[in-house]
């Protein structure tokens, strides 16, 4: 797993250079990128979410192309359009942002479902399929969305089974004031970001991603993950679990953890620090609860609090 670590490290000590005091923010982002799911990014303007997107694309020296979501967004305007070509008397494909390495979909929340709805196909399948033609997307293929979790006039709540399209769900959060005031220091000049070099092949990613499966997984963890996916299937302040989908990422987000940590085997604590990233945003909390002040966040980490690793703890 050498490889693995070396090549988060690498990447993960550039886009400090730009996104200063949120490493393990980082580190969580490339065991998405492992994995290769899709991050969602949740957190008040100002936080850095567009630069973080951008310090990564330069620094894996990929194609990135950044989608700013509005209302009059179509679904043709992210995955491309038929366009027909007097000349050849035929129709020419023109592709859309989509098709690129790194898509950044900037407050995807102010989108139409309509439009919400055309990246499905892309995230799920890396695929887009036009006028009945299926076009194949090129891997890597990473989408980082961002939304704003306090402004509500003008947008649209993600749905359910958009939720779940993505691999974790992330917040970056304010900076400390020593962080905040070296950070004031490095903008003092040149943006870092204006400087910034690829340090990594980002075409690598698809190999580094099989490698991940030979992470060992010992039988105890992974029945341990399955009951921390049923135990939110059967919480009372849920009315949804999280889905075999989410077992299945925080399967693999696990492995791809304990790679990123130069292991080649999984540790529970892995798997207790991803659970929150990973389920919470695929669980949907009772009204009622979410009224006493309960999170899925505070209900998931209470639900790691409480179950037993081996069963015969219980």
């Amino acid at each position: 797993m050498d490889q693995i670590q070396a090549f988060t490290q690498q990447v993960v000590n550039n886009v400090e250079k730009v996104i200063i005091g949120k490493r393990e923010a980082l580190e969580l982002l490339l065991v998405s990128l492992l994995c290769e799911g899709h991050t969602l990014l949740e957190d008040v303007p100002g936080v850095g979410k567009t630069m973080l997107a951008r310090a990564l694309a330069v620094s894996l020296g990929v194609q990135a192309k950044r989608l700013q979501c509005t209302p009059d967004l179509l679904p043709n305007d992210v995955t491309g359009v038929s366009v027909f070509d007097q000349q050849a008397q035929g129709f020419t494909f023109i592709p859309g942002p989509v098709f690129t390495n790194i898509l950044l979909a900037d407050e995807i929340n102010r989108a139409t479902p309509r439009t919400q709805s055309s990246l499905l196909e892309a995230m799920g399948e890396r695929q887009v399929t036009v006028d009945g033609v299926t076009h194949e997307l090129e891997r890597p293929f990473f989408v980082i969305a961002t939304q704003n979790p306090i402004e509500y006039e003008g947008t649209f709540p993600l749905p359910e089974a958009q939720l779940d399209r993505f691999f974790m769900k992330l917040s970056l959060g304010y900076l400390d004031e020593a962080t905040e005031n070296q950070m004031l220091i490095n903008l003092g000049g040149v943006h870092p970001i204006e400087t910034l070099q690829p340090v990594a092949d980002g075409n690598q990613l698809p190999e580094l991603a099989r490698l991940v499966w030979d992470v060992h997984i010992d039988e105890t963890v992974r029945e341990y993950i399955v009951r921390l996916v049923f135990a939110t299937r059967q919480n009372k302040d849920l009315i949804l679990g999280a889905s075999p989908r989410g077992s299945h990422a925080l399967y693999r987000g696990s492995q791809a953890y304990a790679a990123v940590n130069g292991r080649d085997y999984v540790l529970p604590d892995d798997v207790k620090t991803l659970a929150p990233v990973i389920l919470a945003h695929r669980c949907l909390i009772h009204p009622e609860s979410a009224l006493r002040g309960l999170t899925t966040n505070g209900i998931i980490n209470e639900i790691i609090k409480t179950t037993p690793l081996d069963l015969g703890e219980v």
